[in-house]
């Protein structure tokens, strides 16, 4: 029983907190909003399960505002194609600062809005922090993409996922995301 308890320990990740204190929290989030930005800020490395219409995108951009502002660095924001337009437009809304990268291009923005077939274009010593949004991509143990994620994330100090999937409702599921 022991080589499997040392075996769990071997995979254990969960060594506390690799964040720090938020350095802004805009008063346009809600109070539920900002608790829950001020948790993922605290840890460094989080992810937000959220329902439709709980305001994810306003989230996961003050979390990368907080990244930036506190590391001079910037973020990378994957998203679905679909949606990546939709990221710089709300990001705007609510005064950060924030650009489209379709070419792998670095813009003078210290959020990077990419989608996830972009990835391959971008080198992550450029980049403190990611964010995933629509992280349920990751849950397909053996893909392509989830393995491209997960290795360019574990390179960066400041990780972050966010999907309005239930939060993962299956072993596999949770696996691949917390392996980012």
């Amino acid at each position: 029983m022991s080589d499997y308890a040392d075996f769990l320990a071997n995979k254990a990740q969960l060594d506390g907190d690799h964040g720090f204190d938020p350095v802004w929290i805009p008063d346009f989030l809600f109070p539920f909003q900002a608790a829950i930005v001020e948790w993922a800020t605290r840890k460094g490395r989080g992810a937000l399960f959220a329902d439709c219409g709980l305001g994810k995108t306003p989230m996961q951009l003050v979390w990368a505002e907080n990244v930036v502002r506190h590391t001079n660095g910037r973020v990378l924001v994957l998203t679905p194609l679909a949606v990546a337009g939709q990221t710089v437009r709300e990001a705007d809304k609510f005064g950060i600062e924030a650009a489209r990268s379709v070419a792998g291009e670095l813009p003078g923005e210290r959020i990077v809005v990419a989608n996830y077939e972009r990835l391959h274009l971008f080198d992550s010593a450029d980049f403190t922090g990611m964010v995933c949004d629509e992280s349920s991509i990751l849950k397909n143990f053996d893909g392509r993409r989830k393995a491209e994620v997960t290795e360019f994330m574990r390179r960066l100090p400041y990780r972050l996922l966010a999907t309005a999937t239930a939060a993962p409702n299956d072993y596999t599921e949770l696996g691949t995301s917390s392996e980012a």
